[in-house]
């Protein structure tokens, strides 16, 4: 496994994945994944969050992009992480590579105390992951009226859980 912040080359590659993941698309959004969706990784950011605090990283297996996960330093407060996307194609899931990542990213983090992430109501893929990761999940939120953060949300856009990992930071 590899993790590795995306060139020009991997356009291609990251719209392969996201139609491969229109699971989690449909359970996010209500819609498939469009091409708007590639461009729209790189930009969305939550309410409050800074440009340059943006990450994106891919996750190469196998020897092809199979996930991404963006994020956003210090957000929503100093110290903590926010985790937007954490998606794997699904040939990729449920063989160990999640929780590879996570770890990875989680050893990079040093002193974050705070990562938050959501997930899709009853997306049962997701809340799995985030509760065997160690984070907590909160109850269901309300359906966003106009807006997620900077972008539009999706005509069928429905709330989200989100869920919290506190670190120890030594």
């Amino acid at each position: 496994m590899v993790l590795r912040e995306p060139g020009p080359g991997d356009e291609a590659a990251l719209l392969a994945l996201f139609e491969e993941c229109e699971d989690w698309f449909v359970a996010a959004t209500g819609l498939p994944s469009a091409p708007g969706d590639v461009q729209s990784l790189f930009y969305a950011l939550p309410e409050g969050a800074a440009p340059q605090d943006k990450v994106v990283l891919l996750v190469e297996w196998a020897g092809s992009v199979a996930g991404v996960v963006d994020a956003v330093r210090d957000h929503p407060e100093p110290g903590a992480v926010a985790v937007g996307m954490f998606l794997l194609a699904p040939g990729a899931r449920r063989r160990g590579l999640g929780r590879a990542v996570a770890g990875a990213l989680l050893a990079r983090a040093g002193g974050v105390t705070r990562v938050t992430a959501t997930v899709p109501p009853g997306w049962e893929p997701g809340e799995r992951f985030l509760e065997r990761t160690g984070f907590v999940l909160e109850d269901p939120g309300p359906t966003p009226a106009d807006g997620v953060g900077n972008r539009r949300a999706g005509p069928r856009e429905g709330g989200v859980r989100r869920a919290v990992l506190r670190r120890d930071p030594r």
